[in-house]
């Protein structure tokens, strides 16, 4: 997969007392598994740690990856449309059990995955759902509130 300018991918893991985020080279990821793998890596994690992936391209969608020691990794993608137009979404979308014909119309923002991906850290999926459909928001400031929420905003800004 080509590197793209507009693609933004850190993860952060729960650490005592906080949150420690690293920049994420998705450039290499093929199926669902090498994100989670990219994840491990970048954070040097042994599987045990919670850590969460945040993904935004172009101004036009984001992913929120949630991985939870052995368990399942879970996901909240902000628009499984407009995520099928590019390779990388359309992992994000399998990811998130999305099947949408890319030849239909956009149908306008489509959210899709675990809405319930934060609610632990009081961010319930109505708020979740609210955030990334407000109209005119970048995917890039929902990030930035959802980092806020979960305190680790500092660390978000720092890599963004």
């Amino acid at each position: 997969m080509p590197s793209r300018p507009n693609l933004f991918s850190a993860a952060f893991a729960k650490i005592d007392g906080g949150w420690r985020g690293t920049e994420v080279d998705l450039s290499d990821v093929e199926i669902a598994d090498d994100l989670t793998d990219s994840v491990q890596e970048a954070l040097g994690l042994n599987g045990d740690e919670l850590a969460l992936l945040c993904v935004e391209i172009e101004d036009e969608w984001f992913a929120i990856v949630r991985y939870d020691g052995d368990a399942d990794p879970r996901l909240f993608l902000s628009d499984a449309h407009a995520a099928l137009a590019d390779s990388l979404g359309e992992i994000f979308a399998d990811l998130a059990g999305v099947a949408v014909d890319k030849e239909t119309p956009d149908l306008g923002v489509r959210p899709a995955g675990d809405f319930e991906l934060l609610a632990d850290f009081s961010l319930s999926a109505d708020e979740l759902l609210e955030l990334s459909m407000e109209e005119g928001a970048l995917p890039a400031d929902v990030l930035a509130v959802i980092a806020e929420r979960l305190s680790f905003a500092d660390e978000f800004d720092r890599l963004r």
